[in-house]
């Protein structure tokens, strides 16, 4: 008794055409959704999977720097100009990365606003 295993037709990445009256054949690609090697369908990136990827890391980012404020919260005394105060540790590295953000925010709004101009000439 022999079993009959068939095998896999290859891939066709476009249908012939009868030859044109020219002599020369056409080929015209077919739509066809990509097939990984395990059979399963790749699905496609949107903005709204790109989203949702980016809040779960934003949460775990909060996590994080919600745990480092925790674990650093021992006063510590800061003059700044003519103020004078203390707060934590951990709170007051988180307003130094706040402050740091928007000046980087305000550099990059600068040079958006330079090139808008120069774009409108």
């Amino acid at each position: 008794m022999t079993s009959h295993v068939e095998s896999p037709e290859p891939e066709r990445t476009g249908d012939v055409a009868p030859s044109s009256p020219t002599g020369h054949e056409t080929v015209e690609p077919t739509e066809r959704k990509s097939v990984e090697p395990t059979g399963r369908k790749t699905v496609a990136k949107t903005r709204t999977g790109q989203t949702w990827v980016g809040l779960i890391v934003a949460a775990l980012i909060g996590i994080v720097v919600l745990i480092f404020i925790l674990q650093n919260l021992e006063e510590q005394r800061v003059d700044l100009f003519f103020w004078d105060f203390s707060l934590p540790v951990g709170i007051m590295v988180l307003l130094s990365v706040i402050a740091g953000a928007l000046v980087m925010a305000l550099v990059g709004g600068v040079r958006i606003f330079q090139l808008r101009r120069a774009a409108k000439r």
